[in-house]
């Protein structure tokens, strides 16, 4: 029986890492991977049109710790510690009278264990900074609130999620805000596979390869049935978490995020898997259920990263603070769409310093060529990197910049990048045109420049 809801609901976040969007069914992948995710996107809230801010792992978990774009975090790269007087989502669920837990992986402290000053005001803690390197599949050790070592039983989805089970079941009688941070899917980075549990490869190796990966190829057919067969392992892990709510009789009471840090292109678009401004990269499955969120249908407009911690304060019923860069999606699922940007912004790292913005139809992406993405945060000069037709080619396969037919579409979205970056407090910069070059029979009109 579901207990009378309480006026400060339960919000538990289930995140995951390196996730791509089309792993999901709803997105469209045949493999029956995500049951459980579907059915939360199905019933709950799902915004189809989700993307990280920075598809890098710190700087992208800084930004949903804080509301706050990797440049004003100061974690503009993997490294870096988020500033131990940074406020975030714990601080603000916190002093509302909330328990708070972190579970997993952290990645935004310069040490493990991680001292208490940079476990991001969390009152419970068991975690990793790097959670990559203190455990295996099989071997699950992360560390508790003063450092002490604590190893898990079983597969370390599964570790992970009997963690929580036990908060839950601990704190049932009290409002609690649960951060619970996966590796998965993520790579071993010893051995540069995805490994899943025993016997979850095997049946989705050589299965469907999304469209992108099966024309640019990388490691994807040496990867992707261990990956598969990891978020197979994930969405059981969601499955039982929300069993667990369920049988406590907490579901009618308590806030669900499923979100993930950025995609993977699996050594497509650069030697690795991330840090580029393409689908693959920064697209990611995003969907909420619970008070405020129940049958809110599917959110098509464009939703950051930054977007999701004031929606939880303010599905929560605390105030969003005002330096927070995101804004609440809540309006949205009442109808009032006026205001919202249209498009999003992703600042890109250690592979370059690099911006794009994206809209519903165009990409468009910059370089600095004269700066490090691991020592520069930002430049004030960038050259034309990559425009893309999402409408024509949502595989992002044809590089349209230059093309004569679309400098008004490469002027439009130069100023609407110009506009975010300078939005989110960075200095206005200088954006170099490449030089352009014969288009043959493509063509935009200037209607289609602005969508």
């Amino acid at each position: 029986m579901a207990r009378k809801r309480s006026t400060h609901p339960n919000v538990i976040v289930f995140f995951t890492d390196q996730q791509r969007w089309d792993t999901t069914g709803v997105h469209g992948n045949p493999l029956g991977l995500t049951p459980n995710f579907d059915r939360m996107a199905q019933q709950g809230t799902h915004a189809f049109n989700a993307f990280t801010c920075q598809p890098v792992c710190a700087p992208a978990r800084a930004s949903l710790q804080t509301g706050l774009y990797a440049t004003e975090t100061g974690v503009f790269r993997n490294g870096l510690a988020l500033a131990s007087e940074t406020r975030t989502l714990a601080h603000h669920f916190g002093e509302a009278g909330y328990r708070t837990a972190y579970i997993g992986k952290w990645h935004l402290a310069d040490q493990d264990p991680i001292p208490e000053h940079q476990q991001g005001g969390y009152e419970y803690w068991l975690g990793s900074n790097l959670l990559e390197f203190t455990s295996e599949p099989y071997n699950t050790v992360m560390y508790d609130k003063k450092g002490s070592p604590v190893k898990l039983p079983g597969y370390r989805v599964d570790a992970l999620t009997d963690e929580a089970i036990r908060y839950i079941d601990a704190h049932q009688d009290e409002p609690f805000y649960m951060f619970l941070s996966f590796l998965e899917p993520h790579h071993q980075n010893h051995v540069d596979d995805y490994v899943p549990p025993e016997g979850y490869r095997e049946p989705y190796t050589g299965r469907w390869v999304p469209p992108d990966l099966a024309a640019l190829g990388g490691s994807a057919h040496q990867h992707l049935g261990g990956y598969y067969g990891i978020v197979k392992r994930l969405d059981e892990a969601l499955g039982r978490l929300l069993d667990a709510l369920k049988s406590l009789g907490l579901s009618d009471d308590t806030i669900v995020l499923y979100t993930s840090d950025h995609g993977s292109h699996f050594k497509t678009r650069n030697s690795e898997y991330k840090r580029s401004c393409h689908e693959s990269s920064i697209r990611v499955p995003t969907a909420l259920q619970g008070p405020g969120f129940e049958a809110g249908g599917q959110v098509r407009q464009l939703v950051s990263l930054v977007d999701l911690p004031p929606t939880l304060l303010d599905a929560a019923g605390l105030p969003i603070p005002e330096d927070m860069q995101g804004r609440s999606i809540l309006p949205l699922l009442g109808g009032v769409k006026a205001g919202w940007p249209g498009e999003v912004f992703v600042q890109i790292s250690e592979a370059q310093v690099g911006r794009a913005v994206r809209t519903h139809r165009w990409k468009y992406s910059v370089v600095a060529p004269d700066k490090s993405g691991w020592g520069d945060a930002s430049a004030d000069h960038y050259v034309e990197e990559f425009l893309y037709d999402l409408l024509a080619d949502p595989y992002e396969l044809t590089n349209l910049i230059g093309l004569a037919s679309h400098q008004q579409v490469a002027s439009v979205m130069r100023e609407r990048l110009i506009q975010r970056m300078v939005l989110a407090g960075e200095d206005r910069p200088v954006i170099e045109q490449v030089e352009v070059r014969p288009s043959g029979q493509r063509r935009v009109s200037p209607e289609e420049a602005l969508t």
